[in-house]
């Protein structure tokens, strides 16, 4: 059964997590802490691979606002700190 199944990649695990925490969120419910902290794993990792960071002061929160028509909005904050910019191979 899982023999074909596609290698998930570090941005589309982070991806799936994303959704999961915001489908949490609209559905009016709270993502748990280990959700949350593997959430933030992910994030870490996917960013590394581009820009240099200060994991330690990564922050990231989910927001939720209702407007005066009712409409509930979630967005993802983060304070990323960047200590540089990673060159990238040329195969890329």
């Amino acid at each position: 059964m899982g023999l074909f199944r596609k290698k998930q990649t570090s941005s589309s695990v982070a991806s799936s997590r994303i959704k999961l925490v915001l489908t949490y969120d609209r559905a009016g419910t709270t993502a748990n802490a280990e959700l949350m902290r593997l959430l933030k794993r992910d994030l870490i990792k996917v960013i590394s691979e581009y820009i240099e960071i200060d994991d330690d002061e990564l922050f990231f929160d989910i927001k939720t606002s209702q407007s005066d028509s009712d409409l509930v909005t979630s967005e993802l904050v983060a304070n990323i700190p960047i200590k540089g910019i990673k060159k990238l191979p040329k195969n890329r």
